[in-house]
């Protein structure tokens, strides 16, 4: 049974406002938000006085690697970094072992995380080139969306024929998820490096080999499709500048084509692969400073509409692998992304309030996630409080992700995340992660608009 908590004169912050005000959970939900809250008998109260109150970070764009590839993470562990970083819901791609192509598999993720999960969770539904009827048949109250890998992927998730892309452009009854990168663009490119440096491919040459023209190529192929068909979609972590021109401004709410960044996107460049090397090497690469600031300004302007991780562990045996080919893509950042986040905040790159609306509200409003994302009467009690006068040192102890490493190991970051509350009920005390059993799996109203 969740307690009654008031919150008291925390500094909130909320639909492009930050103010000073008494916030109340009771029965897992949001009760009260005033100036003053008095508190009934047997209120827990938590002084919140110079501190932050969020809502908690969605992450639309995560890889928990849950069933198949385990020794990587799972969704017991990987919701666990990721209550301790704030994020208090999360999305997970298909492309596990087996893939999410069909209805078994995404019961069968489901009743994983109804066990094992510390944040709320949804799931979704993968495309193959032979899998549109299922497509057509998703259960529309239960999946998040349907995610296409438009460049490389694995096993069966590369969706490479033009008819099977129309069809699912056409008749997908969730948001389109893609994946753009041109994969006989990004194949020519190994070609030529291999014809350079033979099997001694740097990871420097990562930018070029997923180059900006792959990305850009595939992504106007997306957009093309969508007006065309006129889909909801969804533009994963875009990594290039130029990409940008193909989105419009404005409030999330009012788009059928949106389009996302990722936290790594925002930190590291190409400069970078020197010194950190596998670690930052992801899909899309990391590209250049003048990208980065690209990608900053359109978070701010309402061109990017959300920012999310990708979340991918790999163990640090994988990543130090020396052939180019054979080291695996992908960043743990679960954990970090908010702090990360306001680290950006901090640097006055970009605003308290846009953080919370591209990590918080929009990711709600674009998946049309019921009742989460805001801090609202009503609404279910997903908070963060943070300390914005405390400090966290990333050191590989801290990190709860099964992989055990960092790409932000070293640093330390200039706030604290004091606690994590879900459903009402605390699930990180500011050291350790609460077994809680509160988390929930997502709703979606897709009346909304």
């Amino acid at each position: 049974m969740s307690e009654t908590i008031i919150f008291k004169q925390a500094s909130l912050v909320n639909e492009g406002k930050v103010y000073e005000s008494d916030l109340m959970l009771k029965a897992g939900r949001i009760e009260r938000i005033d100036a003053s809250i008095s508190a009934p008998d047997n209120a827990k109260i938590v002084d919140a006085s110079g501190m932050f109150l969020l809502p908690g970070v969605i992450d639309d764009q995560v890889h928990f690697r849950e069933p198949g590839l385990t020794h990587k993470g799972d969704i017991y562990t990987e919701s666990r970094a990721a209550i301790a970083g704030g994020v208090t819901s999360f999305m997970d791609m298909p492309n596990t072992r087996p893939p999410t192509l069909n209805d078994a598999e995404l019961m069968n993720k489901l009743s994983i995380a109804k066990r094992n999960a510390a944040a709320n969770y949804a799931f979704y539904f993968g495309a193959s080139n032979d899998n549109i009827e299922d497509i057509r048949n998703i259960d529309t109250t239960i999946c998040c969306g349907v995610k296409v890998f438009m460049g490389s992927s694995t096993g069966n998730m590369l969706v490479d024929d033009d008819d099977t892309l129309a069809a699912i452009f056409r008749d997908a009854p969730l948001p389109i998820a893609t994946h753009c990168e041109s994969t006989p663009m990004i194949e020519a490119n190994l070609r030529d490096a291999l014809d350079r440096y033979g099997a001694e491919i740097p990871v420097t040459e990562h930018p070029r080999i997923r180059s900006e023209e792959a990305c850009y190529a595939s992504t106007l192929k997306a957009v093309t499709l969508a007006r065309e068909n006129d889909a909801q979609l969804h533009v994963l972590h875009l990594s290039t500048a130029r990409e940008l021109d193909l989105f419009e401004t404005g409030p999330v709410g009012g788009k059928r084509i949106t389009a996302e960044t990722c936290i790594h996107f925002l930190h590291f460049t190409d400069a970078d692969y020197e010194a950190y090397g596998n670690r930052i090497k992801c899909n899309p690469s990391v590209k250049t400073a003048q990208d980065r600031d690209a990608l900053l300004a359109a978070l701010e302007s309402g061109r990017l509409d959300i920012i999310a991780t990708d979340h991918a562990p790999h163990t640090l045996e994988e990543k130090a692998l020396t052939d180019y080919r054979k080291a695996p893509s992908g960043l743990p950042l679960v954990q970090d992304t908010l702090l990360a986040a306001l680290e950006l905040v901090e640097d006055g790159k970009m605003s308290l309030q846009t953080l919370v609306r591209t990590m918080c509200h929009n990711p709600a409003r674009r998946f049309q996630v019921r009742e989460r994302g805001f801090l609202r009467e009503g609404y279910h009690a997903d908070l963060v409080l943070v300390d914005p006068a405390a400090t966290t040192e990333v050191t590989a102890k801290r990190v709860l992700s099964k992989c055990a490493w960092s790409p932000f190991e070293g640093r330390t970051f200039r706030h604290r995340i004091v606690s994590t509350w879900l459903n009402g009920v605390l699930a990180f005390d500011g050291d350790k992660v609460i077994e809680h059993g509160a988390a929930q799996a997502l709703e979606f109203d897709r009346l909304v608009p």
